[in-house]
């Protein structure tokens, strides 16, 4: 990267290609003092947080971690946890953010998928991985109090330059696992060219160096990265919460004077609940976004009315492929609708032969950008499975999504292809609650849908087909749930005697929420 660049950062963003690292770097040079990073009482600025990545960059090169390695980070948010991912990133290395409320075995099956050569964790994390022997293998630094060896005993010397790596657009930026409860874990392969486009949309959705991100969603989440990168990228600064809780959150917006923030569909919900949310001064918003979960039009419509600032949302995968994006502030009228492609992103709409549908009907979204993951690690399959090539042999990825265009181009979400639920905008992956439950000898089959929740959007719930009548739907639900992750245990089991099917034999599942719905109401 030449002086130019290095002078002024924002040029950087218009290049072909360029590398976060660097871009703080720069903002270092030009602006030492400006903060980076904020959570609580604790503030890091541009210097410091320059200075911090090469002291972990200048660590791993010192341990033998070469380039192209990974590193996995099993932690909530903290400073720390950002300046790990941060520095990894300036070493050319991998990262592998891990959903810490995982079982012990899915973890450890993520670890073992992506090879991590350390593993970073809060104590948290590591009272759960303690007694597994795949944990043990990997040598653990640790964060947030952790007593593992410590971080800062870990870390290089203060003043550390660590030596130059050349990054390459197609190497791997990070792993996002989506799964892990099956011991299957299926890990997003995302590349640095991917986080670069990601990071070249910010200053479209105002991203500047008087800009306050406040982040409640997690680092290990796509939804959170696709903003903190950005942010940085631009030379803002980012507020950082360990754990959203509404009340909270209004303090921090209200005090810091926050202009930007990331969150989910059903955080927007729990935050305009707050009793005296109107009360809180959130003039200073100008840009809160959201991804990850339908997002209901009356919803958008109350933010609308009662939250200053623009509201942006984005539909894509955390594979990449096509992003649709709606402007609500300006779009009153299509607040249904998840938006129209992204300038640069090409999405279209394919039978189940693959071929293209006409103007108007339905079909599954598949998309081409410059934000595209390398493919599932270690999986061929399952990426050949999630990839659609049009005629001239342009990539697309495979949404598993349903919708259809209106005319005037926006896209209209129909339903999921594929059985997933999102709860408080987390996937939950209905194979894997499925598979522990048909591991339990009293069960003969199960299936599991999403089913609508006012604090997590969705909740799963289960219908089971058991062996023997004398199994409780209680105790099963205890017994599954402490096999489970927190984020996928499930909110009920309903025992019965057989599951719907269609005449193929295939599970008919809008049945079994229709059924749910008349039986229960739930959380």
């Amino acid at each position: 990267m030449g002086t130019d660049v290095l002078r002024d950062p924002a040029a950087a963003l218009q290049s072909g290609f360029g590398t976060i690292e660097a871009q703080i770097r720069a903002h270092a040079a030009r602006d030492p003092r400006r903060p980076a990073l904020m959570q609580d009482e604790k503030r890091v600025d541009y210097a410091q947080l320059d200075a911090g990545m090469d002291r972990v960059a200048a660590a791993l090169q010192r341990d033998g971690i070469p380039a192209r390695a990974t590193i996995a980070i099993c932690a909530s948010n903290s400073i720390d946890y950002a300046v790990v991912f941060l520095g990894a990133l300036r070493a050319g290395v991998t990262v592998a953010p891990l959903q810490p409320s995982l079982t012990a075995d899915a973890i450890a099956s993520m670890l073992c998928d992506c090879g991590a050569a350390l593993l970073f964790v809060d104590a948290d994390a590591a009272s759960s991985l303690a007694v597994h022997a795949r944990a043990a293998r990997v040598r653990c630094i640790g964060i947030a109090g952790h007593d593992a060896r410590p971080l800062a005993e870990w870390l290089a010397a203060p003043g550390a330059r660590p030596d130059h790596v050349a990054v390459e657009p197609g190497d791997a930026f990070n792993i996002i696992y989506s799964s892990g409860t099956t011991g299957e874990p299926k890990g997003i392969v995302q590349p640095h060219a991917m986080r670069w486009a990601h990071m070249q949309r910010g200053p479209v959705y105002g991203y500047a160096p008087d800009a306050v991100t406040l982040l409640s969603t997690p680092l290990y989440s796509n939804t959170t990265l696709v903003s903190f990168f950005p942010a940085l990228a631009m030379g803002g600064t980012v507020a950082l919460m360990a754990k959203f809780d509404p009340v909270a959150y209004l303090r921090c917006a209200q005090d810091l004077r926050v202009t930007h923030t990331m969150l989910v569909p059903v955080q927007y919900r729990r935050l305009l609940d707050v009793p005296d949310f109107d009360a809180y001064d959130l003039v200073s918003f100008r840009m809160k976004l959201s991804t990850s979960a339908p997002f209901a039009a009356a919803l958008k419509a109350e933010v609308l009315a009662r939250w200053p600032g623009e509201l942006v949302e984005f539909y894509g995968m955390t594979e990449g492929g096509g992003t649709c994006v709606l402007r609500a502030s300006e779009h009153r009228d299509k607040l249904h609708t998840v938006g129209v492609p992204a300038p640069g992103h090409d999405i279209r709409l394919i039978d189940d032969s693959g071929r293209e549908v006409g103007p108007g009907d339905a079909g599954e979204v598949v998309g081409h950008s410059a934000a595209m993951m390398t493919g599932y690690h270690h999986r061929p399959e399952q990426t050949a499975e999630a990839t659609w090539f049009d005629a001239s042999g342009k990539r697309f990825i495979r949404s598993g999504d349903v919708g259809r265009f209106d005319d005037d181009g926006f896209l209209v979400l129909l339903d999921r292809k594929k059985d997933v639920i999102i709860s408080g905008g987390f996937n939950v992956y209905a194979a894997d609650l499925e598979a522990v439950l048909c591991s339990h000898a009293g069960v003969a089959e199960a299936a599991v849908v999403g089913v609508p929740s006012a604090r997590w959007g969705e909740t799963p719930v289960a219908f089971a087909v058991m062996h023997d009548a004398v199994v409780d739907a209680s105790a099963l639900l205890e017994w599954a749930n402490a096999r489970l992750g927190k984020t996928q245990r499930m909110h009920d089991i309903v025992a019965v005697a057989a599951l719907p099917r269609s005449p193929i034999g295939k599970v008919l599942k809008r049945e079994l929420r229709e059924r749910y719905a008349a039986l229960r109401v739930p959380r």
